[in-house]
């Protein structure tokens, strides 16, 4: 049964799973292992290498529904994404076969069970039902392998600190579909059409708990993305964003410190280019090696990043290197 708190980074994580049994599979989709005895979510998580505030958010998210502030940058992308990758595996290489197998045992035992013509009839229906289960366990994997090939990379991406123009997070929340319900249909046709009785009946409402635990299951992997994931990466792409800004001042700052930073022999070079000397005539006239004056050049490109004359020219001008009337001949 579940215990109504928020859980803390002090609280017992055998206090934590004994009050929310339903939190085990939670602990191995975080990569959590057990026999943690009695240490503290903190410790815990600290020693298996999981972010604990994004854990937190996470268990206490899905036991009494408390959601972070959208704008909250201490949830960590990488944990949560590790743990919806991780969700994914447990459901489709476990959950789903496992009741698939579940279920087929079932209705095979109830078949069984049944005589002459009930028989067929209840062979037709245990084929019906097999393939509804197929159909939805098929978009279910269909939803999640699009997100592992499409989004999850994407979010990779932008942990590296990369931006794809042409893809966002908007695009995903778009098209993300409910997975809620897909087996809802499914639950009603059994309880209401297959009627059992003895061990088939016991089997069967085992095996209806299972998949009703896995619709709710569902529910709680797809709110998890909707809430916390999706805004969680929205911060994200906004920091990039602004990181790029940044990036693009700095650089603009750092050019105008390298103009700043020309020396005053840099400065006679290009007052000598502008007005058409050779790399000798420069030399005989500054009294400098040829070298020294191709060093020079190498140096003004590099701290200026202009390599045409032209683009020398306006920066002359543009720092009153010269006078105007020097480039009209006087005039």
């Amino acid at each position: 049964m579940k215990k109504m708190k928020l859980y803390e980074a002090g609280d017992k994580m055998i206090d934590l799973i004994s009050d929310n049994h339903s939190m085990l599979q939670g602990l191995g989709a975080f990569g959590i292992r057990l026999g943690f005895g009695d240490k503290t979510v903190s410790e815990i998580c600290d020693e298996q290498g999981v972010d604990c505030y994004t854990f937190l958010t996470v268990v206490n998210f899905l036991i009494n529904g408390y959601t972070p502030n959208a704008n909250d940058e201490r949830i960590s992308v990488k944990t949560l994404l590790d743990y919806l990758r991780a969700s994914h595996h447990y459901f489709l290489d476990f959950q789903l076969p496992t009741i698939r197998k579940k279920l087929e045992e079932t209705l095979s035992l109830s078949n069984r069970t049944a005589s002459g013509e009930s028989q067929e009839s209840a062979r037709n229906l245990v084929m019906l039902i097999m393939r509804l289960y197929d159909e939805y366990a098929h978009d279910i994997r269909l939803h999640m392998k699009y997100e592992e090939k499409t989004f999850f990379p994407y979010v990779e991406a932008l942990i590296r600190g990369e931006q794809k123009p042409d893809y966002n997070v908007d695009i995903f929340a778009k098209h993300h579909s409910d997975t809620t319900g897909k087996f809802y249909e499914l639950q009603n046709i059994i309880i209401k059409y297959l009627p059992n009785d003895g061990l088939a009946n016991n089997q069967l409402t085992a095996t209806l708990y299972d998949i009703y635990n896995n619709e709710e299951w569902l529910s709680n992997h797809s709110n998890v993305e909707e809430v916390l994931f999706v805004p969680a990466i929205r911060i994200l792409e906004q920091k990039l964003k602004q990181d790029d800004v940044s990036a693009r001042i700095s650089n603009m700052i750092s050019r105008a410190d390298n103009n700043e930073s020309i020396s005053e022999r840099e400065k006679e070079i290009i007052i000598c280019l502008v007005q058409g000397m050779s790399n000798k005539e420069i030399a005989n006239h500054l009294f400098i090696s040829v070298n020294t004056v191709i060093t020079h050049r190498r140096n003004i490109i590099r701290k200026l990043q202009i390599h045409s004359l032209a683009g020398l020219t306006i920066y002359a001008i543009a720092n009153n290197l010269i006078d105007t009337r020097i480039l009209n001949g006087g005039k």
